[in-house]
């Protein structure tokens, strides 16, 4: 229910609202010392009316950051690329479901994310206990569960709009609290 209200709000964004709100959003994650220091960041490309994220991966690039997006597996795992630029993203329509634009060189395997400073979560909340409610599609689940196989221990950022701070979203046994919510106002931490 509460992604069903969530996923409602957001469709009612328009781009305008959509590109407003990315370069703070970016200015906010750039400033996050975990991405400060980072080498490798894996992170994805923003759709439809999620918050904006190429000028953050532009930014990433520009400092000299290895950025790996995600590549939509049939299975709804993931696969990793290299961000090579905005040209060089491809335009991928899974099924009947949205299109999204992943990298279109070379195929790292899913457990490229492994080697990762910082992984930047897509969602749609995160409680105050740092708990992130997916779209539920389980595709970030497998990401932290094959991080915790490798004793993998980046830091753990889900980029969000402002209201989508809540009390408390569902938990399941799988779930594991992110270290950072990124919202265009600004940051808050979990323990």
């Amino acid at each position: 229910m509460l992604r069903r209200e969530l996923l409602l709000v957001r469709s009612g964004l328009t781009a305008d609202d959509v590109r407003k709100t990315t370069g703070a959003l970016a200015d906010r994650a750039l400033d996050l010392p975990e991405l400060a220091q980072a080498r490798t960041v894996a992170a994805y490309v923003s759709v439809g009316s999620e918050p904006g994220t190429l000028a953050l991966l532009d930014a990433l690039r520009a400092r000299g950051v290895r950025v790996l997006l995600p590549v939509l597996l049939p299975d709804n795992d993931l696969d990793w690329g290299v961000y090579e630029g905005e040209a060089a993203l491809a335009r991928v329509r899974h099924g009947g479901r949205m299109e999204l634009l992943e990298p279109a060189g070379e195929r790292l395997g899913p457990d490229a994310v492994t080697d990762a400073d910082a992984v930047l979560l897509p969602g749609l909340a995160v409680d105050g206990r740092g708990m992130r409610l997916g779209r539920g599609g389980g595709s970030y689940d497998r990401v932290l569960a094959r991080l915790d196989r490798a004793g993998a221990d980046p830091a753990l950022v889900v980029l969000l709009y402002d209201a989508e701070v809540v009390d408390r979203v569902p938990e399941e046994g799988h779930d594991r609290p992110v270290h950072a919510a990124v919202t265009p106002s600004g940051v808050r931490r979990f323990t």
